[in-house]
């Protein structure tokens, strides 16, 4: 980062930290309510107006408490949050992405919710998502909204083009041929960013890093034959090639959603914009299937979504709002609140009410979670992503080999996870 964005990036985190517990604005007063600090880093457009309302209704039956909201934008929020709570300025209720919540609990700046009012219905949630918001023992976050990786894509052309939604990486090639041959629009458009390739590692029985045993595995024969077939999927009939453009999200989402290409690999995060789409003003034309199997025959996507964690900061009267809030959030009548308005997928098997099911998307996507494998708990592991992001597009464009490409992540990531032999 250049030194003059970084002070930029200061500057702003300081600012936010100013409306946070740490104010003046914000103490205890026995003659009114407490008031805490929501930073929500949801979508300010598709998303928030749902967490604002959630808020009315909880002030409206807690007349104790008061919440600032705060809407941070996503990419900068986990910087923001380190330097805030680092100065003991930060809110006291942070949207954490779950690969953030090890890190922050690590440094301290997370209250352990073990046998608090925020983990009441603890045995509510689903047991992988209480594990991945675990560190050391301790639950540090509350799920609430999950989400993975699935294949997505346009019934209509599949049906059109007679084939079925594919089980393999090379069920899908051969799928995207036959699509073009009778639709001719692409089949698959692959992304280059490392998160959507993760899946091709689970295929292999691999990841980046062996946590457990402390080892780098990014360049492993297994990671290699991975990135292989990932690669593979960006050359061929039907097959998109590789977009290194800055834009390259926005340009796979939009000829997805418009029916310009039958399938990418996606999240839920993005169900509200397909529905949007030209392909999909009828919502049921939206397939959702297991992202495809690797070479062992198993199929596995990263899991995703979000925690609400508690500053360790905040005083007393602080948290105990913190908490109740946090509680509140989390219930199973909030979640589907939340689900209903933003097709996000809920973190308890009762939030997922016959209401909550009738959209297609959410049903399609709780159908794939079986898939979805936690991440690992280690503080470092989201920030190993960062090294691929910068090699996996020069090899997608073929400005460097695979071996380079991923010897050079190695080497990055080595210095990220000091402790780790290669």
């Amino acid at each position: 980062m250049r030194r003059g964005i970084a002070a930029t990036a200061l500057v702003a985190s300081l600012a936010l930290a100013a409306t946070a517990c740490g104010g003046d604005d914000d103490s205890s007063d026995s003659s009114g309510p407490v008031t805490i600090t929501w930073w929500d880093t949801s979508n300010a457009t598709n998303e928030a107006p749902t967490y604002k309302a959630l808020i009315k209704e909880f002030e409206a039956a807690n007349k104790d408490v008061k919440v600032k909201y705060v809407n941070v934008q996503f990419d900068q929020a986990q910087n923001k949050f380190d330097t805030a709570a680092g100065s003991k300025g930060a809110p006291d209720v942070l949207r954490s992405e779950v690969g953030w919540t090890p890190a922050f609990a690590k440094k301290s700046y997370l209250l352990p919710l073990d046998g608090t009012e925020a983990l009441a219905d603890q045995s509510k949630f689903k047991s992988n998502l209480i594990e991945q918001a675990k560190y050391e023992g301790k639950t540090y976050g509350v799920p609430l909204v999950t989400d993975t990786l699935a294949l997505v894509y346009n019934k209509a052309l599949f049906e059109k083009a007679g084939v079925e939604a594919p089980k393999t990486w090379d069920d899908l090639k051969k799928a995207a041929a036959t699509i073009k041959d009778k639709t001719g629009v692409d089949g698959y458009w692959g992304s280059t960013q490392a998160y959507y390739a993760q899946s091709f590692l689970y295929g292999e029985g691999t990841d980046t890093v062996d946590a457990t045993a402390k080892k780098i595995t990014v360049n492993s024969d297994a990671a290699k034959k991975a990135y292989g077939t990932w690669l593979s999927l960006f050359s061929g009939k039907g097959l998109h090639k590789a977009d290194t453009t800055a834009d390259a999200y926005a340009h796979i989402q939009d000829a997805f959603v418009n029916g310009k290409v039958a399938a990418i690999i996606q999240g839920p995060w993005e169900i509200t914009n397909f529905y949007k789409g030209s392909a999909f003003k009828d919502k049921n034309n939206l397939g959702i299937a297991t992202v495809p199997a690797g070479s062992t025959g198993k199929a596995g996507a990263p899991t995703g979504g979000h925690n609400l964690s508690v500053y360790a900061g905040s005083d007393a009267a602080h948290q105990k709002a913190a908490l109740k809030f946090v509680n509140f959030m989390t219930s199973a009548k909030s979640q589907a609140t939340i689900a209903l308005k933003n097709s996000t997928l809920p973190t308890r098997d009762d939030a997922y009410t016959a209401e909550v099911k009738a959209d297609p998307g959410i049903a399609g996507y709780q159908g794939v979670l079986a898939a979805a494998q936690p991440r690992p708990a280690l503080p470092e592991y989201s920030s190993l992503w960062g090294p691929l992001d910068t090699e996996l597009p020069k090899i997608a464009g073929g400005k460097e080999s695979l071996d380079k490409g991923l010897s050079n992540a190695e080497t990055a990531i080595a210095k990220l996870v000091p402790d780790f032999s290669k």
